[in-house]
């Protein structure tokens, strides 16, 4: 699996040969890969007017361009807005909650992001495939699709540490610009048109994925909750700023970094999945509508008390420790 940034080819359609012969020594005489492209066709079309494009096929003759449209900018955060706003909104009865959660369209957004990353997955496991993602810039759209990816396809990812290095790996050094995704949230009436929340719906993929799967991932939901709220707002260094330059030049020896926090043992505990038994094979989430579920336990955490929830994975993690 490969990621980047668009082609810039341009309204003049032109070709970086550095680029095509960098790809055609991924594949071997008569295979094929596949190139993800996470923007419509329409939008791809659209980019050449500022410089930027996609593959044409006379140059990529072993490549075939796929287009899985994914929102990544106002949109997406609106989307947020919305549903933040109906799960806050304490008179709304069903008929009003459900009309307003199908407009709000952010479960959507979770199926789409999901079948993109089980397309990727698909051509790699099943169709013993190279795979190329990108969008625009490489660093929204396309770090969600690759790490996703990685979860549905490697049990490695789906431990603990390898999560961690996932993170740091696809996101963090990968330059998903937190700074400017995640400045404000979804409660600050600030409409800033950068924000958007990629890193959230990520969080909120990989939760559909523990609930389908609920013995396949080392981590629970607790480790999920953290991250989130460490991208908006933390005591650590691992999540500011907007890129790993950035990070080094003003931030790296003034903060400390949250993995380290998260990997001491009395911490670590906590974040464990009780009920966790490696699995080797490929986990392959369900997209159906039903199958799509909210995650309550971050929308309704302000007006919904965890308690009880709470004493019961006690409960589990103290009878599986028993035995």
């Amino acid at each position: 699996m490969l990621r980047s940034s668009q082609p810039l080819m341009g309204p003049n359609r032109k070709r970086c040969r550095e680029d095509e012969v960098l790809l055609g020594t991924v594949l071997d005489e008569g295979e094929r890969g596949f190139i993800i492209d996470t923007r419509s066709a329409q939008a791809a079309k659209q980019a050449r007017m500022t410089g930027g494009g996609t593959e044409p096929k006379s140059s990529y003759p072993q490549w075939r361009r796929l287009h899985r449209p994914l929102e990544r900018g106002r949109p997406l955060q609106e989307s947020f807005i919305k549903l933040v706003e109906a799960c806050n909104d304490p008179l709304i009865n069903m008929d009003r909650w459900l009309s307003r959660l199908e407009s709000c369209r952010w479960l959507s957004h979770v199926k789409a992001a999901l079948s993109t990353a089980c397309l990727a997955a698909q051509c790699m496991d099943r169709e013993e495939a190279s795979v190329l993602v990108h969008g625009a810039e490489g660093t929204d759209t396309t770090l969600l699709v690759t790490a996703l990816a990685q979860v549905i396809l490697d049990p490695s990812c789906r431990t603990l540490a390898g999560f961690q290095g996932l993170l740091e790996r696809e996101w963090i050094e990968a330059g998903h610009p937190f700074h400017l995704r995640c400045a404000r949230s979804a409660y600050s009436h600030a409409r800033l048109k950068q924000e958007a929340p990629l890193f959230l719906l990520f969080l909120d993929c990989v939760w559909q994925l523990s609930r389908q799967f609920p013995f396949s991932l080392e981590f629970g939901e607790r480790l999920l909750l953290t991250l989130f709220d460490n991208a908006y707002a933390s005591a650590y260094g691992t999540f500011l700023c907007n890129n790993v330059k950035e990070r080094r030049v003003g931030q790296e020896e003034s903060t400390h970094s949250l993995w380290a926090w998260l990997n001491q043992p009395g911490e670590k505990k906590k974040y464990l999945n009780p009920l966790y038994s490696h699995n080797a094979l490929v986990i392959w989430p369900s997209v159906e509508p039903q199958s799509i579920q909210l995650w309550q336990g971050l929308f309704f955490r302000w007006i919904r008390s965890s308690q009880y929830l709470d004493e019961a994975w006690a409960e589990i993690q103290r009878l599986v420790e028993g035995n």
